[in-house]
Formats: structure tokens, C-alpha cells, sequence
């Protein structure tokens, strides 16, 4: 997975990145109304949108499910620490030696393996009896089981049946009625983000310091313990030795492409809604590159950290370390938890964890909701005086939205939304983007507006000529056909959502519904917009507004973007000649700057 995840950084990530990072920061617009340079491409922003809104939806359940574990570990011992009320016969403590008398047989179990059986007066049990129902009178001890039949840890059967309720649900047909404490995990969830967001972006930036560190310090914690481990040496082998033969695997391929879009918020609009606010002459590619290789490393450090625990845990349970968790969201829960009770006041460890999965979760909820709220006021500007109700009503919304997946069978839902929502959506918008930018709008007319930005030299000392190449090349080819290829591939090679009974064909179509919306959106805005402007070449032609918000900034532009639109407006709004009562000159005035000029986001005098 680490080869395609560089590839697919150094060709998609990064490129993506800092396109949307120079759309939002020239036209100080976000993803609804940035489109001006080619309106066509319009359905991009609403594409966006929905797949901002559809991931905030289930991305705070798992946040909801960290807060969950946090109130949970407020106590002398951690509840996952052993077995409990909601355990089933297979849970880890729960096998004991009741006789002691053994003698051997030998067979195959279900999985064909050649196994030594422990018999009980003459009788050899089967795997996995341990119901005493079925007519088992006798138990193995902990440490020879482990050959003989599957065990799960306490932290397993505490998320699957205590938390989530999925163990009492047969898939995502079958939903049960609202775990209301997850619910109203699910709602404190949303408050957080209220109240976060309902100021300006400044207050969400002064959060973020504390957000963005506080993580750091606990992971090193967790892998300076991790590291004393008996066994961890076999999840740091496990994690570094590549299995070259997944490269061929499109599933591969396409799994780090998504992780990379996720993780960097490329292609979900989040970074043209941030990149609006920055200053006209931010260096943006100094911010590219600190952001993308310092997230790289960040998931090196963090893959570091958990498989030093799955190693430990390979160790104690007897399991090969590709057995000892399942895959997904449920991994968080169940190995750092279950790691946690092995270390000293366990609790606080526990503690110290859980805030901190809330404050990375809460990172990212951030940016899809300021997503959707900064597209709604862009959209409809009169919302700008009423941010704190528009915060709220689509919080609200979503909440109502999410209680689905707060059921029994709710994580199945999560697993859907999961693997559609952000997944060839994205692949479909990048690809959109860079034909935009590298195509209709014009290679080099987009790097000229990039130089205007950052100068001649930028990200501290390099000329602009040493990317300059670089990122035609990417933007027009590379970037495309790689996201191109890695979607086709994928579409070919995928068989549908893979777990068992849970799912069936009816899952597939509720999922790739979510997808197909993002795409007729794209698809059907543009057909309205060719069909509004009279015709495709029109459609594709620059709006009058289109270049930087300010007047004083469309005159440095003036230059150069009249080269190739000769009918390019400095001041298409008439605000130099507008009265003192002009609604931008009194944002201006209070906002401390000198020239009038066009504000998008008024309520937000960092923005310039």
C-alpha cells in the first residue's frame, strides 16, 4: 500500500492540492461561485457539496463514537478490560480450564488446518463449540485454545455489541431502533462544530492550535510505550515489508488514491472554501508542501504506532497480525483500546486517547461543514448576516440525517456512505478539475495567475520556473490519466460490498446512487449552463467577475489577464464610484482597509 500511497501523492495529491489551493485564494470564492473562469464547470462546486455534506454525516459518528469511549473511561477499571454483560461464549476471558484431564486427538478444524485436539473423558470437541447448549462440558485453558477455536478481545464484543449494537443486527436492512447515549454522543458531536464554526474563520483557526498539536504529543506517548511491548517487533515488520503482489490489485490503487484525497481534503471543496480565506499574496505552494509531506509523514508515524500494538496483540492472542482486528473504522476501537488496559492507570491513557481521536475527528468535521456553510453564503450572500443560524440549521439537518446510523445496524450504513460517498466521486471531480484549469481555462493562463499571487520566488527561495514545468505537466496529463486509470480499473475490477450477509445488491445500488449524484451534477449543470449562455464556447469563457475580489488586485491582474480576455473588467461591480454607504465600503472601513472593492466572505477581515 506505501508504494501506491507515494505515487499516488506525488501525481495526484499534491498537484490537486495546490490547484484548488490558487482557485480559492485568486478568486477569494468558494467551491460554488469559483467557477467563474469557465462557468461550464460549475456542477464541479455542487458536486463538492454533496460530497462534503454526505461525508460530515457519518464522519461525526465516529466522532461521536470517540466521545462515547471518553465518558466510558472516566472510571477505576475500563470497561473492555474483560468480558462483560454483552460478551458472547467467544470472548477472550471468557475461556477457562474446567477439567484438566486431557488426552489428544487429531483431525482437521473448519478451516482445514491440522490442529491437536484436547479431549475431555474420550470426547474430541470441534472448533468453536462453546456453547453449552450444543453439548460441550468442558472449556480449553486461554493458551491452548488459541489453536483450536476463533477468540475476540473484550474491546471487540464491547464496540460490536455494547457501542454500535451491530452484533444484534444482521446488516443494514436490518437497523433496530436508536441507541439514544450514541445519539446523544452524535449530537454533543455537532455541538462542538457549532461552536466552533459560529464565529469567523479566525476562531476556527485559534481552535485548530490546539487540535492540529494536541494529537502529536499522544501518539509519541503511544509509541514509546508501544515500542516496550513484548511482540511489537512482528507489527513493525508486518507494516514495513511491501507484498509486491498487491501492486496489480486496482483495489490498491484505488484505496490510496481515496486516502490521499481524504486525508489532504482534495477534490471535497474544503480547500478552495480555506484557500479563500488566505491573503491575495499567500505563498501557497511554501503551504502545499508543508501540509501534503507533513500528512505523509504524519500517517507514516501514526502506521508506526498501531502496528506495534497489532504486534503486541498478535503475540497475546496467538494470531497472525493480518487476523487480530478487523479492517475499518472498528480498528481504532478495538486495538488502542484493548492495548490501553495493558498499561499502567489505564484510564487515563484511555482518556488521553480518546481526546485525542476527538480532536483530530473534529479537524476534519471542520472542514467539511465550513464547506457547506461557506458555499451556502456564496450562494446566497444575504445568509453572511445570519452565520450562527445557517451553522445550526445545517448542523441540525444533518444530525436528523445521521440518527440512521446511531441504530443497531447503523455502522453498516456507515460502511456504504463510507466506500461510495468519497470514493470515485472524488477521482471523477479531480479529473474534471485539471481539464478546467489545464484545458478550457488555459495552462498558462492559471500559472500566470499563480505567479501574481506568490512573485517570482516562492516557497522561501525557489523561482517560480523551477515548478513552472512541472506542474503543466501534471495538471494537463499526469494527474487526469492516473485518476482516470485508477478509477476504470477499479470499476472493473470491483465486485461489490464484500462482507457476508450484511450487504446485497440493493446496498450496491445505494451506494453507487450517491456516487452517480456527484457525476449528474457535473454532468447536468453543465448542459444548463451551455443551454443558458447559448452555447458550449460561451459556456466556456470567463465570467466578467472572474479574477481577485479586490479592485486594488484586479489592477495587478489587469496586465496579464487581458492578454487573453480582452474584455476583462477592473471594477465590474462600479464600487469606486459607489457611495460611502456601499455595503463593501463600510466591510472595508471596518475591516481597516484602504481600497473599495468586492468582499465575498465580508465577515472575515483576514481574508486580504
Amino acid at each position: 500500500f506505501f508504494i501506491p500511497y507515494c505515487i499516488a501523492l506525488a501525481f495526484l495529491g499534491i498537484p490537486i492540492f495546490l490547484l484548488e489551493l490558487a482557485i480559492g485564494q485568486y478568486s477569494s470564492s468558494g467551491p460554488f461561485t469559483c467557477w467563474k473562469y469557465s462557468p461550464i464547470f460549475t456542477g464541479i462546486g455542487y458536486g463538492m457539496f454533496i460530497v462534503s455534506a454526505l461525508v460530515a454525516i457519518y464522519y461525526n459518528m465516529i466522532i461521536a463514537w470517540a466521545f462515547f469511549y471518553l465518558f466510558a473511561s472516566f472510571t477505576d477499571e475500563l470497561p473492555w478490560q474483560s468480558c462483560g454483560d454483552w460478551s458472547t461464549n467467544l470472548c477472550y476471558d471468557n475461556v477457562k480450564i474446567l477439567n484438566k484431564t486431557w488426552e489428544s486427538c487429531n483431525g482437521n478444524n473448519r478451516w482445514g488446518k491440522v490442529w491437536e485436539a484436547n479431549v475431555t473423558q474420550g470426547i474430541c470437541y470441534e472448533t468453536g463449540m462453546l456453547n453449552k447448549k450444543e453439548g460441550v462440558r468442558a472449556y480449553l485453558d486461554a493458551d491452548k485454545a488459541k489453536d483450536y477455536f476463533p477468540r475476540t478481545l473484550p474491546s471487540q464484543e464491547y464496540f460490536d455489541n455494547y457501542v454500535t449494537g451491530s452484533g444484534y443486527s444482521s446488516g443494514y436492512d436490518d437497523l433496530g431502533g436508536v441507541r439514544w447515549q450514541l445519539a446523544l454522543c452524535y449530537l454533543l458531536a455537532f455541538i462542538c462544530v457549532i461552536l466552533a464554526l459560529s464565529k469567523s474563520i479566525k476562531t476556527s483557526g485559534k481552535v485548530v492550535y490546539f487540535t492540529a498539536t494536541f494529537p502529536y504529543i499522544v501518539l509519541v506517548i503511544l509509541f514509546i510505550r508501544g515500542l516496550m511491548l513484548e511482540g511489537m517487533e512482528e507489527g513493525i515488520r508486518f507494516y514495513i515489508t511491501p507484498d509486491l503482489n498487491r501492486l496489480s490489485d486496482a483495489q490498491v490503487w484505488k484505496d490510496a488514491a481515496v486516502q490521499i484525497f481524504f486525508s489532504l481534503s482534495a477534490s471535497w471543496g474544503g480547500l478552495i472554501a480555506l484557500a479563500s480565506y488566505n491573503k491575495f499574496h499567500n505563498d501557497l505552494l511554501r503551504d502545499t508542501l508543508i501540509v501534503t509531506f507533513g500528512n505523509c509523514l504524519t500517517s507514516v508515524f501514526a502506521g508506526f504506532v498501531i502496528f506495534s500494538y497489532l504486534g503486541y496483540l498478535s503475540t497475546y492472542m496467538g494470531l497472525p497480525v493480518d487476523e487480530v482486528a478487523k479492517s475499518g473504522p472498528s480498528l481504532t476501537f478495538v486495538v488502542y483500546p484493548f492495548a490501553v488496559t495493558k498499561m499502567p492507570i489505564s484510564p487515563l491513557w484511555a482518556i488521553l486517547f480518546f481526546v485525542m481521536l476527538i480532536t483530530l475527528g473534529v479537524d476534519s468535521e471542520f472542514v467539511l461543514v465550513e464547506t457547506v456553510i461557506t458555499s451556502l453564503m456564496d450562494r446566497f450572500p444575504k445568509l453572511r448576516k445570519y452565520k450562527l443560524f445557517t451553522v445550526m440549521t445545517c448542523c441540525l439537518l444533518f444530525f436528523l440525517l445521521g440518527l440512521t446510523l446511531t441504530t443497531d445496524g447503523g455502522i453498516y450504513m456507515l460502511s456504504i456512505m463510507d466506500t461510495y460517498s468519497g470514493g470515485w466521486s472524488i477521482l471523477f471531480i479531480a479529473i474534471f478539475e485539471c481539464i478546467s484549469v489545464g484545458w478550457v481555462y488555459g495552462i498558462f493562463r492559471f500559472l500566470d495567475d499563480i505567479k501574481l499571487m506568490t512573485g517570482n520566488t516562492f516557497c522561501w527561495c525557489f523561482p517560480f520556473i523551477a515548478f513552472k514545468y512541472w506542474w503543466m505537466l501534471c495538471w494537463c496529463f499526469i494527474t487526469p490519466l492516473l485518476a482516470a486509470i485508477i478509477m476504470v480499473f477499479s470499476w472493473v475490477d470491483y465486485t461489490g460490498m464484500d462482507n457476508g450477509a450484511e450487504y446485497d445488491v440493493y446496498a450496491d445500488l445505494m451506494g453507487w446512487g450517491m456516487t452517480l449524484v456527484t457525476i449528474v451534477c457535473i454532468v447536468g449543470t453543465a448542459i444548463y449552463v451551455i443551454c443558458k449562455t447559448g452555447g458550449i464556447k460561451e459556456a466556456m469563457k470567463p465570467n466578467i467577475e472572474w479574477g481577485p475580489a479586490l479592485v486594488r488586485h484586479r489592477r495587478e491582474a489587469e496586465y496579464h489577464t487581458k492578454r487573453y480576455a480582452s474584455d476583462f473588467v477592473v471594477d465590474p461591480w462600479g464600487l469606486e464610484t459607489a457611495s460611502p454607504n456601499d455595503v463593501h465600503l463600510q466591510v472595508e472601513n471596518k475591516s481597516g482597509l484602504q481600497n473599495t472593492g468586492y468582499v465575498p466572505h465580508a465577515e472575515d477581515s483576514s481574508k486580504f
